[in-house]
C-alpha cells in the first residue's frame, strides 16, 4: 500500500474498521503492530504509551461521532430553528406571545435573516469604525469578522458584506473532501475596494458545532509526510483538497469530476481577480478549522512554486488555529514565509483549547511553528513561541482555568458598561460562559473574544511574525 502513496511515511486511522479487540491490543498489548484500523509505513513503538493512548482516544471519539452523526444534525437543526424563532419574534417573551396568538415567525433557513448557532453566540456584523483601514489592526479585524460571517448562509453573508461593510461579495463556495466524500469545506471571498491597495479576503469556514464530519477532521490525528515539506495533518489537507492516492498535483481537471476542491478553485479565482486588478493583494484567514486551512493553503502555494500569488499574499491571519504539522514543516514554512515576505499572525485567546491540540508530542509530530499573539482575559497581548499551558490537560492549570472562567462570566456583564452596548453578550453566549466552569477553554474558542481582541486588544509592538520587512505587511 505504501508504494501507492505519492508521499513518504504516513499514519492513517480507519475507525470504521476498528474492533473492540483491536482497540484493546492498541492500548494494553506490547505487540501493537498489524492493527487493522491503523495503516502506517512505520511500526508503533509499544513502549510509548502516550502515543498509543492518543491514537486510542482519536479512534474512539471518531467512532462515537460516526454513530451520533444523525442525532447531532437533528440537534443542531432544532437548536438553529428555535434560536432563530426567538430572535425573529423579539425574544423569549415575544415568542411566547406570538405562539399564543398563532403568529409565530419562522424564518427560512436560506434567508438573509437566518443566523447559525455561531452567529447567535455573537450577533455583531459591523466593522469597528474607530479602526482605520490602512494598518495591520484593521486587517486582523476584517479577517476575524470575515471568518465569523463565513459560518452563515449565502444571503446573510452577501447582505453583511454589501450593506454593512460596503464591499464586494465575490461568493460563498462549497468544496469536495475526497476522504469524506462530502462537500464539507466552505469558504467566502470578499473584496475591499476602499483600502489601498485593494484587499481580497479569503475566509475558510471553521467547524460547525453540530457537524460530526468536521469534528472528525479535527479529532483525526492521522498524518502524512510530504517530500521537502514534512509531516502534515491528513484530515486538514483532505479538507483543503488533497487528492486521494495522488497527493498534490499542481494541476487537476475539475471539470471531468464536476467536483470543486478548495485549494485549486480558490487559487484559480485569485489569479483571475488579480489579473484584472494588478495592484490588489489578498489575505487568507479562518477561525478554528478554517485557520488550519488558511495556513495550509499558503503551504501548498509554496509547494507548487506559485510565486506570483505569493508575492500578492499580504498575510495569513488565523484565530484559534490548531496545530497542523511537525518541526520540519515549521522550518519549511518559516523559511518560505520570510522569502516571500508574508506576515503570519496566529491569534490565541487565553485558555482556548483548540490551539493546544493535537497534543504537542514528538511521537505524533504536531507542533507550533513561529510565534503566536497570545491574549489573556484582559485582552493584553504578547508574542510567545508557546502559549501558557501548551498541552492544556496539565492538572496544575485546573484551578486557574476555572477561576478565569468565573472572571469571564463577570467580565461579560461589565464590559458593555465600560465599552458600550456593542460589547453586550447574548444570553446564548452567557450560557456558554457558564459551561466554561465545567470545560474551561471551550467558551474561549468562540468568536466573541477573538473579535474583542482585534478591537480592544493591546500589543506594545506589532510582531514581525515571519515578515522581516514591514513594507509589504502595512
Amino acid at each position: 500500500m505504501a508504494s501507492e502513496k505519492p508521499f513518504g511515511n504516513y499514519l492513517l486511522l480507519k475507525p470504521e474498521e476498528a474492533k473492540f479487540v483491536d482497540l484493546w491490543r492498541l492500548l494494553f498489548s506490547p505487540a501493537s503492530d498489524n492493527i487493522k484500523f491503523i495503516e502506517s509505513t512505520q511500526e508503533l513503538e509499544a513502549s510509548k504509551f502516550t502515543q498509543r493512548w492518543l491514537l486510542f482516544i482519536s479512534v474512539v471519539v471518531q467512532i462515537i461521532l460516526v454513530r451520533s452523526k444523525k442525532y447531532m444534525k437533528k440537534m443542531g437543526d432544532m437548536l438553529d430553528l428555535w434560536l432563530n424563532r426567538v430572535s425573529s419574534n423579539g425574544g423569549l417573551i415575544g415568542l411566547f406571545i406570538n405562539i399564543l396568538k398563532g403568529n409565530m415567525i419562522t424564518p427560512e433557513k436560506s434567508s438573509g435573516t437566518f443566523i447559525s448557532v455561531v452567529g447567535n453566540l455573537d450577533t455583531r456584523v459591523d466593522l469597528d469604525k474607530n479602526i482605520r483601514n490602512d494598518g495591520a489592526k484593521y486587517k486582523a479585524l476584517l479577517s476575524m469578522m470575515a471568518s465569523k460571517i463565513s459560518y452563515e448562509n449565502e444571503k446573510f453573508v452577501s447582505n453583511s458584506v454589501k450593506n454593512h461593510w460596503h464591499m464586494d461579495f465575490v461568493g460563498l463556495y462549497r468544496f469536495w473532501n475526497d476522504d469524506q466524500k462530502l462537500q464539507s469545506t466552505k469558504a467566502i471571498i470578499v473584496q475591499d475596494n476602499k483600502s489601498k491597495p485593494n484587499l481580497i479576503v479569503v475566509a475558510f469556514r471553521g467547524t460547525q458545532p453540530f457537524d460530526a464530519d468536521q469534528w472528525r477532521t479535527n479529532i483525526d490525528i492521522s498524518w502524512y509526510e510530504q517530500p521537502r515539506v514534512g509531516k502534515v495533518h491528513h484530515g486538514f489537507m483532505c479538507a483543503l483538497g488533497l487528492q486521494k492516492n495522488k497527493g498534490w498535483p499542481k494541476e487537476i481537471d475539475q471539470n471531468s469530476t464536476h467536483k470543486l476542491y478548495a485549494y485549486y478553485t480558490i487559487r484559480e479565482k485569485l489569479k483571475e481577480m488579480l489579473d484584472t486588478n494588478k495592484d490588489a493583494k489578498f489575505i487568507v484567514t479562518g477561525h478554528s478549522l478554517g485557520g488550519a486551512l488558511a495556513i495550509l493553503f499558503a503551504s501548498v502555494l509554496i509547494l507548487h512554486g506559485e510565486t506570483c500569488l505569493l508575492k500578492k499574499l499580504e498575510g495569513v491571519y488565523t484565530f484559534g488555529q490548531p496545530r497542523v504539522g511537525d518541526e520540519k514543516f515549521g522550518e519549511f514554512m518559516k523559511e518560505n514565509l520570510r522569502k516571500y515576505e508574508v506576515r503570519y499572525m496566529r491569534y490565541v485567546y487565553c485558555n482556548d483549547i483548540v490551539p493546544r491540540v493535537p497534543y504537542d508530542d514528538k511521537t505524533l509530530y504536531f507542533k507550533h511553528f513561529g510565534d503566536s499573539i497570545y491574549f489573556n482575559s484582559l485582552y493584553q497581548g504578547q508574542v510567545l513561541e508557546e502559549e501558557p499551558n501548551k498541552n492544556y490537560f496539565s492538572p496544575f492549570w485546573v484551578i486557574p482555568n476555572i477561576l478565569n472562567s468565573i472572571w469571564e462570566i463577570i467580565r461579560g456583564f461589565l464590559i458593555p458598561l465600560v465599552k458600550g452596548k456593542d460589547y453586550k453578550e447574548t444570553w446564548f453566549m452567557v450560557m456558554f460562559r457558564v459551561i466554561g466552569l465545567i470545560i474551561p477553554g471551550l467558551p474561549a474558542h468562540l468568536p466573541t473574544d477573538y473579535i474583542n481582541v482585534t478591537r480592544l486588544g493591546s500589543l506594545n509592538k506589532l510582531p514581525e511574525l515571519q515578515c522581516p520587512q514591514d513594507s509589504k505587511a502595512d
